[in-house]
């Protein structure tokens, strides 16, 4: 088995990144030791972190194979972030070594042999968390270089992808974020080539899929929901496409199977956290016999459903989701915060869920988005699920809101399709059509609209950011 340096080496010519930026193998691999000797110069040593703010593109990847290979941290920064929160991120890692903006030739003066004493290094990535300052996800460096650290992931992880060792891999999103980086950089170690666009638009997604003939790529449901909605898709030729991956966010049903009629049996659907990697792998087959579910656990890994009494749940019945067998981490600088995940060995990301008999696991919604009206559990992604089925829905938002009587009453927040007019009419609308999908009790009590709502570039909701929006006098 060979990773990307070995492959590099050997085929120097393979194309490595694809777009208005193409770049070869071995040209990435010469910038990478470059920068891997510019790092060392400036006395980035192993286990120091190295911060990066950096765009799509050349620069974002070789700094990724750049600290790979020195056992260095590396800890992509969100662009859009303020001067106050980046100087809070430097800090709080210790960075040795910080990059805001494109680096281009400054490393042109180093050597582009491979660097002395590589030892694999990692990302660590800073969770936004739902409370206080986000915080570095760490994990300990093995004594190991990267060839020999490739064999292990592979049996790990990355086997369970069932990618070939030659394909075209799509970013869809940030490489700052847990997913991109991890599928780009497991692809890198595959020989695929990388198209990188700097941001995701839905038609021109159709575009490069169909002119690089892309083979594989990780998105979130809310690109699922866009590109069905672009006009004339079925033009696109897309039948490049082995496997489409996707995770970060509950899929409704109904986009799931909208995506498998329109693609064919593609997806593969997995289940994890920034902290505990990748947990499940479903295909859409397996899928197809069991709708809704995320998986069950790969090998070596497992789950255990706890109760609000702390007691492991029977089958089907929902409760926090433990996932044992993770490799260890911790949050950087705050063994309180990582005490509270745990559970003896087996960490929470929060989720709830339940296990059917057959140990597939099915999620409900996060702890801290639950919604008890009176005295009942609400789901706000099942809500959302059911009203993104109606053709008058771009994007929805469900929260709960204090209620007198009830304690919480159920509200959405509606961005409506182009072609639909916000307004009474579809408020009633949209009620009878939760009425065959949804128990009466779970319909929203109110329904207003919104021209946009808060999502992460990986298309992740911020239903906290729009509880407080909401609240806010």
């Amino acid at each position: 088995m060979r990773g990307f340096y070995e492959i590099a080496a050997a085929d120097p010519e393979r194309p490595a990144l694809l777009g208005d930026d193409q770049i070869t193998y071995g040209h990435l691999l010469k910038r990478a030791n470059r920068f891997s000797h510019g790092l060392r110069a400036m006395g980035v040593d192993r286990g120091d972190s190295v911060l990066t703010v950096l765009r799509n593109g050349p620069d974002a990847l070789t700094m990724m194979l750049a600290t790979y290979q020195i056992g260095a941290y590396h800890v992509p920064v969100n662009w859009h972030f303020t001067d106050d929160e980046i100087a809070y991120i430097a800090a709080d890692c210790g960075a040795r070594a910080v990059f805001r903006g494109p680096i281009g030739g400054r490393f042109d003066d180093q050597p582009d042999a491979p660097p002395e004493h590589r030892g694999a290094g990692s990302m660590m990535l800073y969770t936004s968390g739902t409370t206080g300052r986000p915080k570095g996800v760490r994990r300990r460096l093995l004594d190991l270089s990267p060839e020999e650290l490739y064999p292990i992931l592979m049996r790990k992880s990355w086997r369970h992808f069932g990618l070939p060792m030659d394909g075209v891999h799509l970013v869809c999103s940030q490489l700052y974020h847990s997913a991109p980086y991890g599928q780009a950089m497991m692809a890198l170690q595959f020989g695929h080539a990388i198209v990188a666009p700097d941001r995701f638009d839905a038609e021109d997604t159709l575009r490069l899929i169909e002119r690089h003939r892309v083979t594989n790529a990780f998105m979130v449901p809310t690109m699922f929901h866009r590109m069905l909605a672009v006009p004339d898709r079925e033009k696109h030729d897309l039948s490049s496409l082995t496997h489409l991956y996707h995770g970060a966010a509950p899929c409704p049903r109904a986009t799931k199977q909208a995506m498998i009629d329109w693609l064919g049996p593609v997806l593969w659907e997995y289940y994890g956290s920034t902290e505990a990697a990748v947990a499940t792998m479903v295909s859409s087959r397996e899928w197809a016999g069991r709708p809704g579910t995320v998986g069950r656990p790969l090998e070596g890994m497992s789950f255990t459903i706890v109760d609000e009494d702390g007691q492991e749940a029977p089958t089907g019945a929902p409760g926090l989701v433990y996932i044992g067998g993770i490799n260890r981490f911790e949050y950087h600088g705050d063994p309180a915060k990582t005490a509270a995940a745990m559970r003896e060995h087996a960490y929470t990301p929060g989720d709830i869920g339940y296990l059917d008999d057959d140990g597939y696991l099915f999620l409900l919604d996060r702890r801290t988005d639950l919604i008890i009206s009176g005295g009942v559990n609400i789901y706000p992604a099942e809500v959302e699920a059911a009203l993104l089925e109606h053709p008058a829905v771009a994007d929805v938002a469900v929260i709960g809101v204090p209620d007198p009587e009830w304690g919480h009453k159920v509200v959405a927040l509606v961005q409506p399709a182009e072609s639909a007019a916000p307004g009474a009419e579809l408020s009633a609308a949209l009620l009878a059509h939760c009425e065959p999908r949804l128990a009466r009790l779970k319909h929203p009590r109110v329904i207003e609209y919104r021209t946009s709502l808060p999502r992460t570039p990986t298309g992740k909701l911020s239903r906290s950011k729009v509880r407080k929006d909401y609240l806010s006098p």
